[in-house]
């Protein structure tokens, strides 16, 4: 498996990003050649426009299996590849009564995974402007990185584990046993391509099949003084409760979705995801907002941020947060979770579609790897390296 000549390697993987990067730690776990194909000269998408929370507890279904994998990965990581994670756990905010009985719901189906808080402990264990909170919970299994420096760091940790990294490197072609780059053809026994929302500029007709679209967001790091307290876990709010999987599967989803929606009509129309996150330096990664198109364009309405800034000043008590910077996300949007896609044979397509990459990648990466290996023989491998 070792000793892959220039130009042939067990695994090739085009794309950099967090789901690329767990597929190349996944197939070096197994003693697999690998090399990455980047366009970028460093990963500039989705992997590092995130929260940098790892919410493994609000997950279900085929993503709950993922995220429970990525958990294990996430914390390996931080002890080999130096990755800086927290085991924070994630707090969530109750502003509503019906909030707090959605949180009770998931508590029963979670048992031991949900700590259930009332108003007075919400109130001392988040920096929330006082009285706001009728109750909250606190999710223990949750980690949080700081996306920026996960992905160099996990990237550097491949490169000394000998991954081969091609940056600046466009595949212009894929077929069974080949990937066409900018700089030449790789040879190959398996291909995973995991592009994310630019699956698209290489198979088109597949994507628009699949319905895979682009979703873009606004987000913002501000400087905020005048917390309370330190955020000790990333922070989710009502609006969280009706978007991740597991929260939205409850029986009291609908009605606080009708709710929201009913009293707040202009957030209701971005789409807001309000959760928020602090880094080390203390600054606070504040969002989101969603949208989706075939084309995201490139034009951001000051309306949005203005009214991120907005709900922090309610929900903090604070006053006008010093905006730091400014982004805008984009990432694969399909119908469902993930798109997992053997197109040919020992080709496979691996993105998370909903925006979760950085909780379910290193998961979804190790299932498809062990699809590859489970699937194929080391002869067979050999052969495509060969």
């Amino acid at each position: 498996m070792s000793g892959a000549r220039r130009g042939s390697f067990d695994v090739v993987v085009v794309g950099g990003g967090i789901v690329g990067l767990g597929t190349a730690l996944a197939a070096r776990r197994r003693g697999l050649s690998v090399v990455v194909v980047e366009r970028g000269s460093e990963a500039s998408g989705a992997s590092i426009r995130n929260f940098g929370h790892l919410c493994i507890t609000p997950q279900s279904g085929l993503a709950r299996a993922f995220a429970n994998v990525a958990r294990e990965r996430w914390i390996e990581l931080a002890r080999d590849a130096g990755v800086w994670l927290r085991e924070s756990g994630t707090l969530v905010a109750a502003r509503h009564e019906d909030e707090l009985a959605l949180l009770e719901e998931f508590a029963i189906g979670r048992a031991g995974e949900v700590e259930l808080l009332d108003a007075d402990e919400a109130e001392a264990r988040m920096p929330l402007a006082r009285g706001v909170a009728v109750g909250g919970a606190f999710l223990p299994r949750d980690l949080q990185a700081d996306p920026r420096q996960a992905v160099g760091a996990i990237t550097a940790h491949l490169a000394r584990a000998g991954v081969e990294f091609r940056l600046r490197t466009s595949a212009t072609g894929v077929r069974p046993g080949r990937v066409e780059t900018s700089r030449g053809p790789i040879d190959a026994g398996a291909i995973v391509v995991a592009a994310n929302h630019d699956l698209d500029q290489i198979y088109p007709e597949l994507a628009e099949q699949r319905g895979i679209v682009r979703c873009g967001l606004d987000m913002m790091r501000v400087a905020a003084p005048d917390l309370r307290m330190p955020l000790a876990a990333p922070l989710l709010t009502g609006w969280s409760l009706v978007r991740y999987s597991g929260f939205a599967g409850t029986g009291a989803a609908s009605a606080l979705r009708d709710r929201l929606h009913a009293e707040y009509p202009a957030l209701a129309a971005l789409d807001l995801n309000q959760m928020y996150t602090q880094l080390p330096d203390g600054s606070l990664i504040v969002g989101d907002t969603h949208y989706r198109g075939a084309t995201v364009a490139p034009f951001q309405s000051e309306i949005a941020f203005e009214a991120l800034v907005e709900v922090a000043r309610d929900l903090f008590g604070i006053e006008q947060p010093r905006v730091l910077e400014r982004w805008q996300g984009v990432y694969a949007s399909g119908p469902d979770d993930f798109l997992i896609e053997e197109v040919e044979p020992g080709v496979h397509l691996a993105a998370a579609t909903t925006g979760i990459g950085m909780t379910t990648g290193l998961g979804l990466a190790e299932h498809v790897l062990s699809t590859i290996t489970d699937a194929t023989t080391t002869t067979t491998l050999q052969r495509g390296a060969s």
